[in-house]
């Protein structure tokens, strides 16, 4: 993930990037061939990825979210295919926010559960069956798997961050690529560009010359009151923390002192007591990110920390307010199509 990756991997390509490239080729050419190889389980129902070309946080749940609630909108029961990182089910699993805990099912799952039914598995065919026979959805949503789901994926919209692009553009582990663009490219439907930045600009560029269409998107901060005028302690494990500290600014708060942490962490006694410690002493109100405090709240942090922990939580906002449906509709004329090929073919 971004905050564990070697800062040089969203830095120009150098001597580190280019010492690496046998391995990368490997990796790339291995990475590259299963996704042209893998066998695909066809589901009954419309599958939408939104996944990324590269490792790290580009902005994918609160994109999922956003199209999770325009598909209610358009009248269907969607539920999300979740890997859930760092999950300790060994099977398809349900998630069931009032029981379940990040350690258990992961952190992005139990915000994916605020808006619809969750399965976490590695195993996306079998979640998926889970969630059409047991939850009754009729329309499934991906967030990541682009590059590794079992399942058929009628529509595959790939999430770029505007201020972080491709990194230096090479496949891990000389770079953030999770395989060779060119083979990735073959698999994506449209591109949505999220954020400000020029990072991105050259495979907006190639999307467009491959008549993709490209979509933009910013990031929209909920609750501005609860931060603008404040100093805090700002803190995050997530991909890149750094655009949560932009976040914190944007929506009128200081940030008097920033912590990072691995993306996905789960903060020990004394962490969270220095956290703590530190904000008293210099007078400063917490606040972090919505993964960093779900994990928080289902990991029985302390009292002393929550009561004064302020969350930052971010949505997804569309440059064009019909994308989002125009996104789900564009699944369905895939799924169609491919229903009535399978049709005509007898299957």
């Amino acid at each position: 993930m971004a905050s564990e990756a070697p800062p040089f991997w969203w830095e120009k390509a150098d001597w580190r990037a280019f010492a690496l490239s046998p391995l990368s080729f490997v990796y790339g050419t291995v990475a590259g061939r299963r996704m042209k190889t893998a066998r695909r389980e066809k589901m009954d129902v419309p599958v939408l990825c939104v996944g990324n070309f590269t490792v790290g946080g580009s902005g994918k749940t609160p994109v999922a979210i956003a199209l999770a609630e325009q598909a209610k909108r358009m009248k269907f029961k969607p539920g999300f295919l979740s890997r859930g990182h760092g999950g300790a089910f060994s099977g398809a699993h349900i998630v069931d926010a009032a029981h379940d805990g990040a350690r258990h099912v992961g952190d992005e799952p139990l915000l994916l559960a605020e808006h619809a039914p969750v399965a976490v598995t590695a195993d996306r065919a079998a979640g998926a069956k889970l969630l059409i026979e047991r939850q009754g959805c009729d329309f499934l949503i991906m967030d990541d798997g682009f590059q590794s789901a079992r399942i058929h994926i009628d529509f595959a919209l790939v999430v770029v961050d505007a201020r972080y692009g491709l990194g230096n553009g090479h496949v891990i582990p000389g770079g953030p690529l999770r395989a060779p663009l060119s083979d990735q490219f073959l698999f994506a439907d449209a591109l949505l560009k999220v954020g400000e930045g020029s990072a991105a600009d050259a495979v907006v560029r190639r999307a467009a010359r491959a008549g993709k269409p490209v979509f933009d998107a910013r990031t929209r901060t909920v609750g501005r009151q609860a931060v603008s005028g404040r100093r805090f302690l700002a803190f995050a494990g997530i991909g890149h923390p750094d655009k949560f500290f932009a976040s914190v600014a944007e929506a009128g708060g200081e940030v008097a002192i920033a912590r990072t942490f691995p993306d996905h962490h789960f903060y020990s006694a004394d962490e969270l007591d220095e956290l703590v410690s530190t904000a008293r002493k210099e007078g400063l109100a917490l606040i972090t990110t919505a993964k960093d405090a779900v994990r928080l709240s289902h990991d029985t942090a302390p009292a002393a920390l929550l009561d004064r922990l302020e969350v930052l939580r971010i949505g997804t906002v569309f440059d064009l307010p019909r994308a989002p449906e125009r996104i789900i509709e564009e699944t369905l004329v895939a799924w169609r199509r491919r229903k009535l090929t399978a049709l005509e073919k007898g299957e």
